[in-house]
């Protein structure tokens, strides 16, 4: 069985425990986003399913060669996260874009 690794980078309120509500058992979660305010987490989905929250500061770089392998051979679905894609023109609306969380996860710039 692969191991189930979950990476949190976005860094806003709730979005932990919303991970630890859909992960599946056994799943390994690895904090790289960073709340600044208080946020809450509901210990019984973690117990429950024996999740493991790592948090990190900061990335080695056999860990991005290791995820961008994933993604280039298909292990790693990023579709679901990329809410849109833009131009090396459209980068400031995107930085615009992104401000509200309702509207984007992830802008894909495309040179």
């Amino acid at each position: 069985m692969k191991p189930k690794v979950v990476f949190e980078a976005v860094g806003v309120p709730g979005i932990i425990d919303d991970v630890m509500r859909r992960t599946p058992a056994g799943t390994r979660i690895v904090v790289a986003g960073v709340c600044m305010q208080p946020d809450t987490v509901h210990p019984f989905f973690g117990v429950a399913k024996e999740i493991s929250v790592q948090f990190v500061f900061a990335y080695d770089p056999n860990e991005f060669a290791e995820s961008l392998r994933a993604i280039a051979e298909g292990e790693i679905d990023v579709a679901p996260v990329i809410t849109g894609e833009v131009g090396l023109d459209g980068v400031g609306a995107a930085f615009d874009d992104l401000a509200d969380p309702e509207r984007h996860c992830k802008i894909l710039v495309t040179p």
